[in-house]
């Protein structure tokens, strides 16, 4: 059973993309549509959120509320511009990939890679016409818009990309895994701010964890903003860095665990309150507010309203 595009579960939903490969009909050319106009309502997607820009900035009614909410309304937008007639990328796509031989071993091809990393790699090369077509396809010109693998621009991806490493932390340390990823907000600004390499390349560093003595790794060095006897500094320091968010949560734990000076915080680990209160206490942030932020951020409504809308 194909599922059109107005009914799909996930519409524009990166990480639960793959999910649609299984609802496909085997071998069925309409796979190779539905995988164009997925592509066509994330393009439109992103256009939107360019389109935005940084206008917004300066707004007085800027905050993380309104952006969750506008990000809602650009995709729910994207999503219905792209059920109808679109704006051609998907029809471009499909007739592209019709006529350079999408045949049922190519149309399979394309269920196995059935990815949104696989999507944006691909579909956008899929539109120019191949020199030696005797009926090239029109180009479309793309506007210079970045489409990420997996952003984190909104408290919905975030919950969304991270809950399944949360829930596998949270039963590793015994911590809710609302409070494992409150605590990542709150390090990384919902993600936006995760330290980077100079080649601007990710460090997937979700919990700000210094690269220190004990870190064999790779690292990147950053300005950061420390409390010295209650006046805020500003200092450079290395931070660890790796290949995934899912390393970043591996690590977090065995951070914790081998730590001697954080078994108190374990100790209390069911009871949020008292492991960021311990967490705070043992020096893992020079803030003085820092369990009072993590718990805001915990029970806030960003967060809480995310879990809801991916039913959790």
């Amino acid at each position: 059973m194909t599922i059109p595009l107005q009914t799909a579960p996930v519409y524009t939903d990166i990480q639960a993309l793959n999910k649609l490969k299984y609802a496909s009909d085997e071998n069925s050319p309409e796979t190779l549509r539905l995988v164009a106009e997925q592509f066509e309502a994330i393009f439109l997607q992103m256009m939107l959120k360019s389109a935005h820009g940084e206008s917004n900035e300066g707004d007085l009614f800027n905050d993380q509320q309104t952006e969750f909410y506008q990000d809602w309304h650009d995709k729910q937008l994207a999503i219905n511009l792209a059920a109808g007639q679109g704006i051609g990328i998907a029809d471009m796509l499909v007739k592209q990939l019709q006529m350079s031989g999408a045949s049922e071993q190519k149309i399979e091809k394309t269920k196995q890679s059935f990815s949104v990393d696989h999507i944006i790699r691909q579909a956008p090369a899929a539109v120019v016409p191949v020199s030696a077509q005797k009926t090239p396809v029109p180009v479309v010109s793309l506007p210079a818009v970045p489409l990420p693998i997996a952003s984190l621009n909104t408290p919905q991806e975030f919950v969304q990309q991270l809950w399944p490493h949360a829930k596998t932390a949270s039963e590793k340390l015994g911590v809710a895994p609302e409070v494992i990823l409150a605590q990542a907000a709150l390090e990384t600004g919902w993600g936006k701010k995760v330290n980077k390499h100079a080649s601007g390349e990710s460090s997937y560093n979700l919990f700000n964890i210094k690269a220190d003595g004990r870190w064999q790794g790779e690292s990147v060095s950053v300005a950061t903003l420390e409390f010295r006897q209650g006046v805020a500094v500003r200092e450079t320091a290395k931070f660890r860095a790796y290949a995934s968010y899912e390393e970043s949560f591996a690590d977090f734990v065995n951070f914790i665990k081998t730590s001697p000076r954080y078994q108190p915080a374990l100790a209390v680990a069911d009871d949020a309150q008292s492991f960021t209160r311990e967490l705070s206490a043992a020096g893992y942030a020079t803030d003085p507010e820092y369990a009072n932020k993590i718990m805001r951020i915990a029970t806030g409504e960003p967060l809480q309203t995310a879990l809801e809308l991916i039913k959790i």
